[in-house]
């Protein structure tokens, strides 16, 4: 019977044990949207976990929707990103890195000399987003063009690129929560006529042709996807068919070939069970064309839960986000049944080293 605890490969990275860090939005990096030695203390912190999936971080300026928060396209942010590779690398850590653009969860002010954020759609969200002012309303979107999605394919593929030059293991590619690749997806969202609209197939044929490019770029052993099939997060109403859609999804990219694949359960951060889908449909029909791809489940899982749906063989690795915080050393408390420490939840977004890098581990002196 396989154990959360035991290792697993992964692709091409070799996990010490079944427990990833998921990626958790925290906006501390610095000006120019460059990564901290602070961030790097903070990975290194958690480099027990197998796998550590590094916060979404922006494709381009355009993919930028939230204050203080890395890219990975300029000189600056993969010197930055470098420290903490090596850092996490040393600890005997393996990261990833998640590649973000939030289409039109985004501000004005977040973005290159006051332009529009950029989605499937020209509807505005029903969102707030973090800036300078604090939480304010996202600002009006415009669809892409046709013509603009070779050029947006082409960020996902420099920054993948950029990755790989900061030292990160692999990639998770972001197409969960109600971001830019989601908002293709769904056609709660997507209202577009062109080849990237209407169907099924047409609504996936971004997500498509940027996980061909990334596994190009970089290799598909090396590629993971996060998908959310009906999390209402950032205004994303259901899809008229989410079982359809997604069946879809996983059997187009099963031939890729990629790493892991990993899917948020239910609504993100909240119910499970808010709508129901059948999630080890998913999965078998995954499997089915890619047996030795990565099953990563997340959202609500606790110690025991995540014991049995490994030992059931539902999953292959388990994600954990804000237990993260606030216990560095997860991996142990969760070996050991030992008990977490509480989240400071006023800390999550933006300052210093309060409620990042100062919570105690196992038979450390309490803050």
């Amino acid at each position: 019977m396989t154990s959360l605890f035991d290792p697993i490969q992964i692709g091409t990275i070799a996990a010490a044990n079944r427990i990833a860090m998921a990626p958790l939005t925290r906006n501390r990096a610095a000006a120019h949207q460059v990564p901290t030695d602070l961030m790097a203390t903070y990975y290194t912190q958690r480099a027990s976990a197998g796998l550590i999936i590094a916060e979404a971080t922006q494709i381009s300026a355009e993919g930028q929707g939230y204050l203080d928060t890395p890219g990975i396209y300029s000189p600056e942010q993969v010197a930055g990103w470098k420290k903490v590779t090596d850092a996490v690398h040393a600890a005997s850590g393996k990261i990833v890195l998640q590649l973000w653009h939030v289409g039109r969860i985004s501000h004005v002010s977040l973005l290159p000399a006051g332009m529009q954020p950029v989605s499937s759609t020209a509807r505005v969200a029903q969102a707030k987003t973090f800036t300078k002012e604090g939480f304010v309303d996202v600002s009006p979107p415009r669809a892409l063009r046709t013509d603009e999605m070779p050029r947006l394919v082409a960020d996902y593929r420099h920054a993948a690129r950029c990755a790989m030059q900061a030292g990160f293991d692999g990639v998770e590619v972001h197409s969960a929560n109600g971001y830019l690749l989601e908002q293709f997806l769904r056609d709660s969202i997507n209202d577009r006529t062109d080849a990237y609209g209407g169907s099924i197939e047409n609504r996936a044929r971004l997500l498509i042709e940027v996980m061909q490019a990334v596994s190009d770029e970089i290799g598909a052993s090396r590629t993971g996807l996060r998908l959310s099939p009906v999390t209402p997060f950032n205004d994303a109403d259901q899809d008229s068919n989410a079982q359809g859609l997604f069946n879809h999804v996983v059997e187009r990219l099963a031939p890729l070939k990629l790493a892991f694949l990993h899917v948020i359960e239910g609504s993100t951060g909240g119910p499970r069970d808010n709508v129901p889908f059948d999630y080890e449909a998913l999965r078998v029909r995954y499997k089915q064309g890619h047996p030795q791809g990565a099953w990563m489940v997340n959202n609500g899982y606790d110690r025991q839960m995540a014991i049995d749906v490994v030992a059931q063989g539902r999953a292959d690795v388990v994600a954990f986000g804000r237990p993260f915080i606030s216990n560095p050393d997860l991996v142990r408390r969760l070996r050991d049944n030992a008990p977490l420490n509480a989240m400071d939840a006023d800390k999550l977004y933006g300052g210093g080293a309060e409620g990042y890098t100062d919570y105690p581990t196992l038979g450390a002196s309490h803050r």
